[in-house]
């Protein structure tokens, strides 16, 4: 759901409201009564509000370890087999 600004037309005081899209749209400011007139937005803008999060936070606990014991064991190449075969 959306939230949409309003400006009251008398004492200009500004205001947020959520409301459903299919709402009807105030009419009466909630400080003097008079009427107000929903304020035309940017659109569709993200916010985020809180504490925030990082990236770190939605990490799989086995990831690291399987990671590191994979860098733990070097590969041998195809010339290292190729000299163990002939000794």
């Amino acid at each position: 759901m959306p939230t949409y600004e309003y400006r009251c037309t008398t004492c200009g005081f500004e205001f947020e409201e959520f409301q459903s899209i299919a709402a009807e749209p105030l009419s009466k400011c909630p400080r003097c009564g008079a009427q107000v007139q929903r304020k035309i937005s940017g659109g569709n803008i993200l916010i985020f509000k809180g504490s925030g999060f990082y990236i770190n936070d939605y990490k799989k606990s086995g990831s690291e370890t399987s990671s590191s014991s994979a860098k733990a064991e070097p590969k041998s190449t195809d010339s290292e087999k190729s000299k163990k075969t002939e000794n």
